[in-house]
């Protein structure tokens, strides 16, 4: 995420926005590209990437081979982004760096395990242990719940209620199982998957 928010703090947008400022503190709106290069820690080419679209537009002039001056609508007037609006949008920016993350980590989990099921030479390791589930740290001390259910199975999780959560779960081409992954402190080695929970099974 840190390179992701270096990328945002280097983009042209972020730059824009920074060279904006600094025109509406200049007098007279004129600027010196050598000092905006030095004020903002850039190359002056990202400078000029700036002014060649604003000069394109219109919005300034240049006035000699590094000053341009601002000639478009009064630059007082035109709204500040303050720095709990860029606070936002980095953080906006950042979220969305995110979800981009879990959607490929997600897709990348769905075609390994489309390979597992799909690969007949795996179908008899197609299974998890106890030993298995209680060796995931983020398991720890929470409870889990294993399901066995045929193919195309529907699940349902209803919006929760202050004291429970519901899930249902529906088939139509065999029996689901579900069993509590709880094992005796005493008896950490054992079969958690042989106490099976008093949760109902509904298959249609």
């Amino acid at each position: 995420m840190k390179t992701k928010k270096h990328r945002y703090n280097g983009s042209l947008v972020h730059l824009t926005r920074r060279f904006m400022d600094l025109i509406r503190a200049a007098p007279e709106g004129v600027l010196d590209l050598n000092e905006v290069s030095r004020v903002m820690g850039v190359r002056k080419r990202r400078v000029y990437d700036i002014t060649n679209v604003l000069d394109g537009i219109q919005l300034i002039q240049k006035r000699s081979k590094n000053l341009i001056q601002w000639v478009g609508t009064d630059i007082k007037r035109i709204p500040r982004t303050t720095p709990e609006d860029q606070k936002l949008q980095e953080e906006l920016y950042d979220l969305a760096a995110m979800e981009a993350a879990l959607d490929e980590l997600l897709k990348d989990c769905a075609h390994q395990l489309f390979d597992l099921t799909d690969d007949k030479e795996n179908a008899s390791l197609a299974y998890v242990t106890y030993q298995d589930i209680h060796s995931i740290q983020a398991f720890q001390e929470q409870v889990v719940i294993a399901i066995k259910a045929p193919e195309e199975t529907k699940m349902e999780v209803p919006t929760p209620k202050e004291d429970c959560i519901e899930i249902r779960l529906r088939s139509t081409k065999g029996p689901i199982d579900i069993y509590l992954c709880e094992v005796p402190l005493e008896n950490p080695d054992g079969d958690a998957l042989k106490n099976r929970g008093s949760l109902s099974r509904e298959t249609k």
